[in-house]
């Protein structure tokens, strides 16, 4: 943010218009990329050699159209393309990442072993007390946070799924390892909430900003409930596909 750019005071054309068509082209030419942190009201004030209001009015404006985000107290953000994600009997993250052209990736946050309660007794279809393992995982696009995920599933069955999740960073592959070489989508139910104090620091948004849930359960090629997942997915950055 060094070089100074020229406005051209007589030009018929607002200056917070010339700003604001200014980010525009940096992000159609890529410059500012989908997701990035956009420089500070100051930095831009400073390259124009106007005031921060100016700035800020462009930076308003473009928020309004969709193409910038604010988020308080983390900065102005390039808005990113959706997600489209397509809810199926064979719904895989990374496949669906990257038949979009998209960087699939995620990391293991946390792990336990607990008893089933009587919700997710129900879910598994396992008596009430029951060992399940617990996997919590960040998942990301192009290397921008879009869901916090839980899924679990029977420890006994599954002994040594926290290890095989951690070498292949798939839950597909894990599963595989354990001798479950397919398996399908039972069903999806989603709703919507705030997000906490902790999912906005993982998703990297704002406290308060909406969060879909995905409640989903899979089943092994015998029809045997095998995991059950919850995952929290940063609203603005997906569209849910349902095919006919």
């Amino acid at each position: 943010m060094t070089q100074r750019v020229i406005i051209d005071r007589g030009a018929g054309i607002a200056v917070w218009r010339q700003i604001a068509e200014w980010v525009r082209a940096e992000v159609a030419s890529g410059t500012f990329e989908q997701g990035s942190r956009l420089p500070t009201e100051t930095e831009i004030a400073e390259r124009f050699g106007v005031n921060r209001h100016t700035v800020r009015r462009a930076i308003a404006a473009l928020t309004a159209e969709g193409i910038l985000r604010a988020d308080q107290g983390r900065g102005t953000f390039v808005t990113a393309q959706p997600v489209s994600y397509p809810i199926t009997a064979r719904t895989r993250f990374s496949e669906i990442i990257t038949s979009q052209s998209r960087e699939p990736g995620g990391s293991l946050i946390g792990s336990a072993v607990e008893e089933a309660d009587a919700l997710l007794a129900g879910w598994l279809e396992v008596p009430v007390g029951t060992l399940l393992l617990r996997l919590d995982t960040l998942s990301v696009v192009d290397g921008v946070p879009l869901m916090v995920g839980a899924a679990w599933v029977e420890q006994a069955r599954f002994p040594n799924l926290l290890r095989d999740y951690a070498e292949t960073n798939s839950l597909t592959a894990a599963l595989k390892r354990g001798g479950v070489e397919d398996y399908t989508r039972k069903e999806t139910r989603i709703s919507a909430e705030l997000v906490d104090a902790d999912d906005a620091r993982l998703l990297e948004v704002a406290l308060g900003t909406p969060v879909l849930i995905m409640e989903s359960v899979n089943l092994d090629p015998d029809g045997r409930r095998i995991q059950y997942g919850r995952a929290r997915v940063a609203a603005e950055r997906i569209q849910i596909v349902v095919p006919n």
